[in-house]
């Protein structure tokens, strides 16, 4: 029994020393962590701690840096830049226009009469000079305006189409206009970053909308085939940045704010695929109307016309060729005898097809003053007519 108690107080005495000691050492670690702060500005356990949470809480860093920059861009260069772009609007006379069906045949409707967004332009002289496409005003027989960002209206006074490209610089008169600068399309990289403005489906002026450079030296057919000035575009710029109808003749800007390309098309049935022509094509193109104040001349026959397809001429016994819908006043399709309905069939015994050998690519290789023969369909007789082709009116 008293060995038994003597156990019990040496255990006492140890677990007293051993608590004795452990408190001790507690005591020493916090005072001393008192002192290297207060003498030496050292925190050991905030530095020990510290580097714990780092490292248990180190998350991904994201780059919103780039993101907050990239919104800078796009605002600064929208903000110095819309003042330059205009949007063109078209007014055209009531008319009936004849269209052909494959299945139901010829039917008519009446359009025009009002005003109407088509297109977009930028200004590139303060004195009134406004750049587009050429497919935006090519209705010689409408007048158009261009607005302004803050709603100023100016009646076009004189158009300049560039017969090889699809360009035109329209004058109005005005003074004190911003005009562009135009950068250098050489040395665009795929990838490179851009933005677009322009009259969004001839609705929403003043889009802006951004992308990259997709591709580079694509080669594309754009214009109206069923107004007859379909072309091949050749070195054209590809771009993800949303571009719809209405866009067109708008300009494509780098982040430094300057024109790289003239909007100029979209893919059709594509989503984010769109086509713009490189900025030096047009400062070539500028400097030679600057010199001369006009384009070189192209020849113009004056029809309006639907190509008709191998398909479609087997289904309604008819030959395959060029109808017309329509004929330009004073023309030299009106002065040589061509009538609405009429089937052009060969010109100067060329066969006109739907693809690769249009109507528009074998006028194209004549010259204005050049007389041609014209093989026509009418109302299942075939007639030969001549015509003398003109320049094309600017």
């Amino acid at each position: 029994m008293d060995e038994s108690k003597a156990i019990i107080r040496v255990n006492r005495i140890k677990g007293f020393i051993v608590g004795f000691f452990v408190s001790l050492l507690i005591l020493t670690s916090a005072v001393g962590g008192a002192i290297a702060d207060r003498l030496f500005v050292i925190k050991p356990l905030d530095y020990f701690v510290k580097r714990v949470s780092e490292k248990s809480l180190r998350v991904v860093p994201t780059d919103s840096s780039r993101v907050v920059n990239e919104e800078s861009v796009v605002i600064e260069v929208a903000e110095r830049v819309s003042p330059s772009v205009v949007t063109v609007s078209i007014q055209t006379p009531r008319r009936r226009i004849l269209e052909f069906d494959p299945f139901s045949g010829f039917r008519s409707r009446i359009e025009g009469g009002k005003p109407q967004d088509i297109g977009t332009g930028f200004v590139v002289s303060s004195d009134g000079l406004i750049v587009t496409n050429k497919h935006v005003v090519a209705d010689t027989n409408s007048s158009y305006k261009v607005i302004t960002k803050d709603g100023k209206e100016y009646e076009v006074k004189n158009i300049s189409r560039d017969p090889s490209n699809d360009l035109a610089v329209l004058k109005i008169d005005a003074s004190g206009l911003k005009p562009v600068e135009l950068g250098d399309s050489d040395s665009l990289k795929v990838g490179q970053f851009v933005i677009a403005i322009g009259t969004a489906l001839g609705e929403f002026r003043h889009t802006v909308t951004t992308g990259v450079i997709s591709g580079l030296g694509r080669g594309i057919e754009a214009g109206n085939p069923f107004e007859g000035y379909v072309e091949r575009l050749d070195d054209v710029i590809q771009t993800d940045a949303a571009i719809n109808p209405g866009n067109s003749g708008g300009p494509l800007l780098n982040s430094a704010g300057q024109v790289i390309g003239v909007n100029v098309a979209v893919a059709s049935g594509a989503q984010n695929i769109g086509f713009a022509l490189p900025v030096n094509v047009l400062k070539d193109a500028l400097k030679t109307f600057s010199q001369t104040g006009s384009f070189a001349s192209r020849p113009f026959l004056g029809v309006e016309y639907q190509m008709i397809s191998k398909q479609a001429a087997i289904l309604n016994e008819v030959p395959q060729g060029a109808l017309v819908l329509n004929i330009v006043s004073g023309s030299p399709a009106e002065k040589a005898g061509i009538q609405e309905e009429d089937i052009i069939v060969k010109i100067d015994g060329e066969e006109i097809k739907e693809e690769g050998n249009g109507l528009v690519e074998i006028i194209s290789k004549k010259k204005p003053g050049q007389e041609v023969e014209l093989e026509i369909w009418r109302n299942g007789e075939t007639i030969k007519l001549k015509a003398t082709l003109s320049e094309m009116e600017e």
